[in-house]
């Protein structure tokens, strides 16, 4: 019976040949890719990756990934156009935090805690303030108004009757 299957089989191969319809096929007449290289028993998972376009920290455990994701704030924040932008997106980041501290899984324990999201913010502020142009003449009447005003109610109680 496998005699007949095979024989029936056979006969199809040849037939689609004589018609043409192995002639264009993609990759004809190119090299197979990965022959003459060592085995890899995750090739699939590589390839599948590659061809999908897929990063490769999906495949790290949550704790691993969140630990990632922390580092990466600063650069993923940068970008953003509004300061409730950053907030928005740094409470969902820690949501996702808090969710993992909850309920951990299998994996390393890593130590990931919420993101201070005023520091994020702040920093966030920071690139995005233009700096101040500053005139000489202004900061020198600025600061001799500071240090007269200071003096001013400073003095007064620092001296003592005799």
């Amino acid at each position: 019976m496998t005699e007949a299957w095979e024989a029936s089989v056979e006969a199809k191969i040849q037939d689609a040949v004589q018609r043409g319809e192995f002639d264009d096929l993609p990759g004809m007449g190119k090299p197979i890719p990965g022959r003459g290289a060592p085995y890899d028993e995750a090739w699939w998972i590589k390839s599948f990756l590659e061809r999908e376009a897929l990063p490769s920290d999906l495949l790290l455990p949550t704790s691993l990934q969140l630990r990632r994701r922390v580092e990466q704030v600063p650069d993923e924040v940068r970008d953003l156009p509004t300061e409730q932008a950053v907030r928005d997106f740094v409470g969902q980041l820690n949501t996702q935090i808090v969710a993992w501290l909850r309920f951990p899984d299998d994996g390393p324990r890593v130590a990931v805690r919420p993101v201070n999201t005023e520091d994020v913010v702040r920093r966030w502020r920071a690139e995005h303030t233009p700096p101040r142009l500053a005139t000489p003449t202004t900061d020198r009447v600025a600061a001799t108004a500071g240090r007269r005003s200071r003096r001013t109610w400073w003095l007064p109680w620092r001296r003592r009757p005799r």
